[in-house]
């Protein structure tokens, strides 16, 4: 019975040490050349360092996509941004200039993962508005 009670202690001390052992190794197989961004760091990126904006183009893939009270623009999916007419590039700037300067980063993400290009006629302000 004392011999039985041996090797189930012996059985699981090696258990414990196969689960710390793969633990451990399972840590290593990790790149460590892969740095995930985090959140607050996106807010900081300004064009100028390209891995700051791949690190938040990844980041921001992964997150769900986010409406800016813009649902009809689902229509314009697919459309080239130099098809539009000037009447539908209106309703892309009604939406434009209703929202916070600090959102239209994370509209024009919107737009371009639910497939809608902007008409070139609202690029330039776009851009003035994610720019300043």
């Amino acid at each position: 019975m004392t011999i039985f009670i041996y090797l189930l202690i012996a059985l699981l001390f090696l258990g414990v040490l196969a689960a710390i052992f793969s633990l451990l190794s399972h840590n290593k197989d990790v790149r460590p050349d892969v740095i995930m961004a985090d959140s607050s760091s996106c807010a900081t990126c300004n064009g100028e360092n390209t891995k700051c904006e791949q690190e938040c183009m990844m980041e921001a893939a992964v997150k769900d996509i986010e409406y800016f009270d813009d649902e009809e623009l689902d229509c314009f999916q697919g459309k080239s941004s130099d098809s539009y007419d000037d009447e539908e590039a209106e309703t892309f700037r009604d939406i434009l200039y209703s929202m916070r300067q600090e959102e239209v980063k994370e509209w024009i993400r919107s737009l371009t993962l639910r497939g809608i290009e902007l008409p070139d006629q609202v690029k330039d302000e776009v851009m003035m508005l994610r720019e300043s």
